[in-house]
């Protein structure tokens, strides 16, 4: 089939294929639209750890082997849940050992307190049935014998007893102090059984195990790290001529390596002693609730400045129009179209760096802008990220 097109046609058909292609490539080229915000002057940015609001290492308190790990890494537990379990087959016999050293010692303690009880109803010394011959010779011994020895100063009947109720006043001591030893014995061995059981201490997640099932540990060898997480921290140690900038309740700014969130923290805890070898005091920020990422992850902390310095401004490096000889940025007018500029950068923290002059706080830039980016292109309004697919269609 044969069309007949006139020369002003085929200009006007090249046209507009000319603008659809240029509008395929403004739309590649621009990202979203951000502000210019002011920077603070000396503000600096400190390196720290995202970290638990609490953390413990449980420790074997005995020896033994290891006959339970109750759940691996990220496992939630409520407090008191037992965590890891040691072999207490030994201790178990000792137990028993003990128990029947403990029932041993009540019956002695009865006994002595049976033969306390009968010497006083009944004394030994007055006894006439402990001598032959129908207690003659003894009654006799109690009626003259003894009588007349007692004022010849030769014997004090009245001592004797005293002696004989003081004898079985000690056995009844003594059979009670080896009632308390076994017992103390038994509460040691329950204690050391306890011991073989690692509960938690609160509710929270392993963080991480040190032990399988069937590992011999000793005394002192580390069992698992346990975290409560429902809150984060950030831990950072900051430089001591930085911490007068801050108070306890003071709220910074974080960013987060996880998508680089953004977040702003309180300053919940300022170490009060520094560390002599780097002169940095540790510092904790308490993190909203909910934010993405784990303990571990890096995080930028963002020590704030006194004031805001006119004309320096904050942007992040991914808002510099990449390649060329200068830096330069994308700025969009009032009225939709873009301006590169060229500026003067700063120092570099984290994925944002300052920039000395070219722009103002509140200029509104490109985010990601292409390189072949040029002055007077019109930026449509809600321009969202640049799209992943070709710029041509």
């Amino acid at each position: 089939m044969k069309t007949n097109m006139t020369p002003s046609r085929v200009f006007l058909a090249a046209l507009a294929a000319a603008a659809f292609a240029l509008a395929g490539v403004v739309q590649a080229q621009y990202g979203r639209v951000i502000t210019a915000e002011a920077a603070a002057a000396g503000e600096q940015t400190i390196s720290g750890t995202v970290v638990p609001f609490r953390e413990v290492t449980l420790t074997a308190q005995i020896g033994g082997r290891v006959t339970l790990v109750a759940g691996a890494e990220g496992d939630f537990f409520d407090r008191d849940e037992v965590l890891v379990a040691i072999s207490d087959e030994r201790l178990t016999a000792q137990r028993r050992q003990a128990l029947a050293e403990l029932r041993s010692a009540e019956a002695a303690m009865r006994e002595a307190q049976m033969q306390y009880g009968r010497e006083v109803a009944s004394p030994r010394a007055r006894d006439i049935g402990q001598m032959p011959g129908m207690g003659i010779p003894s009654m006799f011994d109690q009626l003259v014998t003894r009588p007349m020895g007692s004022m010849a100063g030769m014997g004090d009947p009245t001592v004797e007893r005293q002696a004989d109720l003081y004898s079985r006043y000690i056995g009844i001591d003594q059979a009670a102090s080896r009632w308390q030893q076994a017992r103390s014995r038994l509460e040691e061995i329950d204690s050391a059984i306890r011991d073989t059981r690692s509960v938690a201490p609160f509710s929270g997640l392993i963080m991480h195990k040190h032990v399988e099932e069937g590992d011999t540990v000793q005394p002192g060898h580390p069992l698992v790290t346990f975290g409560h997480v429902e809150f984060l921290r950030v831990e950072a140690d900051i430089p001591a001529r930085l911490v007068g900038r801050l108070r306890v309740g003071d709220m910074v700014r974080v960013t987060l390596d996880v998508g680089k969130t953004e977040v702003d923290a309180r300053v919940a805890q300022i170490f009060p002693i520094a560390d002599p070898q780097r002169h940095t005091v540790t510092v904790k920020f308490d993190l909203p609730r909910g934010v993405p990422g784990g303990p571990g992850m890096y995080a930028d902390v963002h020590i704030p400045g006194t004031e805001a310095t006119p004309g320096v401004v904050r942007i992040p490096l991914s808002a510099i129009v990449p390649g060329g000889a200068l830096p330069r940025v994308a700025v969009v007018e009032p009225d939709g179209t873009t301006r590169v500029r060229m500026v003067r950068l700063g120092s570099v923290q984290g994925d944002m760096v300052t920039v000395l002059s070219g722009l103002e706080p509140g200029d509104r830039l490109l985010d990601s802008p292409d390189a072949t980016i040029r002055s007077g292109e019109r930026v449509e309004p809600g321009t969202g990220p640049r799209p992943s697919g070709p710029r041509f269609r």
